[in-house]
């Protein structure tokens, strides 16, 4: 099936075109908001800079808000920055339509990130690998942050660095 078959772009244009394209599974955003120290987190205010672009349906924006409402999450951050950060991905992110893929997923509930990864030509970030096809636009935080933040520019304490504490002094 060719890509136009799969995927309609919404009338966006890219922000940022030169910057990498990504999918932020939601064990993403979970893991930025329960660890601000952390590689996930660091993931998200890459993607709230605009340093990275976050792809996405409408079925994914849906996934973020039911989970990210879960009062099981003690999350570190005020419930207001989260839906910020969902706010921003939903307005500054590029909206893809895609048809499912008919082949065989190891977790069937993770087909849509996938789906849109491989429409948008994206990363697809995530902890759970193992959830999905081998296939190399699947990458951890650690991979996304290993390949595209010099590493030789990394302070002795990048991942203690408060980067929810940064995004809410940047705004």
């Amino acid at each position: 099936m060719q890509k136009s078959q799969l995927c309609v772009q919404k009338e966006k244009p890219e922000k940022n075109p030169g910057n990498p394209k990504v999918v932020l599974d939601t064990n993403i955003l979970v893991s930025a908001f329960l660890s601000p120290a952390g590689p996930a987190s660091q993931i998200v205010y890459l993607a709230w800079q605009g340093k990275l672009q976050v792809c996405y349906n409408q079925e994914i924006m849906d996934e973020y808000g039911e989970v990210l409402s879960r009062p099981k999450f003690k999350f570190k951050i005020p419930k207001s920055d989260i839906e910020e950060v969902v706010e921003t991905i939903k307005n500054d992110g590029l909206f893809f339509d895609v048809q499912p893929s008919d082949f065989s997923m190891p977790d069937e509930t993770d087909r849509v990130f996938y789906d849109v990864a491989k429409s948008a030509e994206a990363f697809l970030i995530t902890n759970n690998t193992q959830h999905y096809p081998k296939d190399p636009i699947i990458l951890t935080p650690d991979n996304i942050v290993d390949r595209f933040i010099d590493p030789f520019n990394k302070s002795p304490d990048f991942y203690k660095a408060q980067v929810l504490e940064r995004f809410r002094r940047d705004r």
